[in-house]
């Protein structure tokens, strides 16, 4: 049968990472951003904003997917807001395609707070649940914008008949630039301003999370679980955590990471030290580096999201998940993490987006 997928979020680091997935297999392939760019040879472009129901019905009017991928998400100030806005994306994309009846799979991104709570509960010592996370854990009795997203996927699969799925990453390791939630970048640009100032690369995270186990997401390999769930009979209907299959600790990683641009690497000296604080006093220091290496983003908010990698490396608990759901219904990718930061690194270099 014809495969006709619409990524929402399509410059995103799952997105762009996704249609490369999708257009690799012979998908017919569709983007939507609020400012599209062709970043994969074959992506076809769709330009609307979600918040916008007239305008997103008129961008769709000639399309008709049989697979909508959902990877977006807009951050506001509270999480009632997060609920209203993010929420509403959803409900206006299912509801602009209803009335087509061609839809067979929506896929909803979202990811392991879910099970720690919005980004203010667990950054403030809220109830931590047990790890390894799991998919049958309940929800947790506080406003989560995730939940809100799952709610309208539920609702418009009832109304319309689809089938759906919920994959719930951890970090998520892969290239974009203007991204909210970016670890690999955000390390490797403060990495790169480490080497040049002849500072150390110091952990600016947890003990917790320094000596305790964890996991991340490689962009590509949530991308193969995407895919593989919106073609396989067994993924029907169930929410997947997804990693990369191992598990690290930071104290064994982080001089890995260190080594790899020639740097000095500090491990946890008994104090938590927000990458946020450090980088916010090296936008000139990162504009000075673009323009003698001629790189070609010199704005560091553009590359580095501290504030998110502050949350992740900050959290007072090791945090790790389980993939037995996905793995007994025949999803067996694997990919080694130490190898996601590196590719990462060496894509960003090639790019110019580090020296």
């Amino acid at each position: 049968m014809e495969k006709i997928a619409l990524i929402v979020g399509a410059t995103g680091i799952i997105g762009s990472n996704l249609a490369q997935e999708l257009l690799a297999h012979g998908w017919t392939t569709y983007g939507l951003a609020r400012n599209p760019r062709p970043d994969a040879a074959g992506l076809l472009p769709v330009a609307a904003d979600l918040l916008n129901p007239a305008g997103l019905q008129a961008a769709l009017a000639d399309l008709a997917p049989t697979h909508v991928f959902l990877t977006t998400w807009m951050r506001q100030d509270t999480e009632t807001e997060n609920i209203r806005v993010n929420s509403a994306l959803v409900r206006n994309m299912l509801e602009a395609l209803s009335p087509k009846k061609s839809v067979r799979h929506v896929a909803l991104v979202t990811g392991l707070k879910h099970y720690l709570g919005p980004f203010e509960a667990y950054a403030n010592g809220g109830a931590l649940p047990p790890t390894p996370l799991r998919e049958e854990q309940p929800r947790l009795p506080l406003d989560n914008f995730y939940y809100a997203q799952e709610d309208e996927v539920y609702a418009a699969a009832e109304r319309d008949g689809f089938s759906w799925s919920i994959h719930r990453p951890h970090t998520i390791i892969g290239k974009a630039v203007g991204n909210l939630m970016n670890m690999g970048t955000t390390l490797a640009v403060y990495a790169s301003i480490c080497k040049e100032t002849g500072r150390p690369f110091r952990w600016p995270g947890s003990e917790a999370q320094w000596h305790g186990l964890s996991d991340v997401t490689d962009a590509r390999i949530i991308a193969k679980q995407l895919r593989w769930a919106a073609t396989t009979e067994a993924a029907r209907n169930q929410a997947f955590n997804i990693t990369n299959g191992d598990v690290f600790r930071w104290s064994w990683l982080w001089p890995r990471l260190a080594a790899w641009f020639g740097v000095e690497a500090a491990g946890f000296d008994g104090t938590v030290h927000p990458l946020e604080a450090e980088l916010s006093q090296d936008t000139a220091v990162w504009r000075e580096i673009a323009e003698r290496h001629q790189l070609t983003e010199p704005d560091l908010n553009r590359l580095a999201s501290a504030w998110h990698t502050d949350l992740d490396l900050g959290r007072p608990i090791e945090v790790m998940t389980d993939m037995s759901n996905s793995r007994k219904r025949g999803f067996l990718e694997y990919q080694a993490t130490e190898d996601s930061f590196f590719d990462l690194f060496e894509q960003l270099r090639a790019d110019r987006l580090i020296p």
